[in-house]
């Protein structure tokens, strides 16, 4: 489960954020399904109310949003530190356990992937595996560009896990010769919904989770 000594994706409990973000959907459309319906009704008083319920909803919802956003802080894992990723349990941990700068100019990066078996239930059958949700990763230099692999070695990233797996894969980059100040990002690939959840990594305004290179 969701731990805030941990480094994650998340400075808010995971299974709370997926949580509030269905309650808030489903909120929202009932509030709106009830004021279109009061208002077609002849019943504006009632709408007004169902009007209201849905824009204090949205301002409480953002105000967390943006709240824990706020309260983040951008930190730079060191080397074999483990970065913990939490849709709704953490199970995932990645690590960078080496980097190689190439006489061509490439640079290798070997990522762990690992599943930590401490953080399941002992009711989770051993033998049932997890597929990793798709990952993005971007290596950044201090001028803040940004490198997408050019090439991935070992085992895949989408790769499922065992409780207690672990698998590495290299991932190669082509740097220019005056970058510097390297670290990676590795992330979940972001899609609209983690925009909008409360703590996620990839919302609104929220500082990142790097590791050092």
């Amino acid at each position: 489960m969701w731990d805030a000594h941990i480094a994650s994706n998340m400075n808010f409990p995971a299974p709370l954020a997926v949580v509030g973000f269905l309650a808030a959907c489903g909120g929202t459309f009932l509030a709106l399904a009830s004021a279109l319906v009061f208002w077609f009704a002849r019943k504006p008083k009632y709408a007004r109310i169902a009007a209201i319920a849905i824009g204090t909803g949205a301002v409480v919802y953002f105000a967390l949003l943006f709240g824990f956003s706020a309260n983040s802080h951008a930190t730079t894992l060191a080397r074999g530190q483990e970065k913990y990723f939490c849709e709704i349990d953490c199970h995932l941990a990645y690590s960078v356990i080496d980097a190689q700068a190439q006489p061509d100019g490439h640079y290798v990066i070997t990522l762990r992937t690992r599943f930590d078996e401490t953080t399941t239930s002992s009711s989770r059958p051993r033998d049932i595996p997890l597929t990793p949700s798709p990952r993005e990763v971007r290596l950044i230099d201090s001028a803040g560009r940004e490198y997408a692999p050019t090439s991935t070695q070992g085992t895949p990233l989408l790769t499922p896990l065992k409780p207690a797996d672990s698998y590495t894969t290299q991932l190669e980059f082509n740097i220019p010769k005056d970058a510097s100040g390297l670290h990676l990002l590795l992330n979940t690939a972001p899609a609209w919904p983690e925009h909008v959840v409360i703590g996620d990594e990839n919302s609104w305004l929220h500082k990142k989770t790097y590791f050092a290179i």
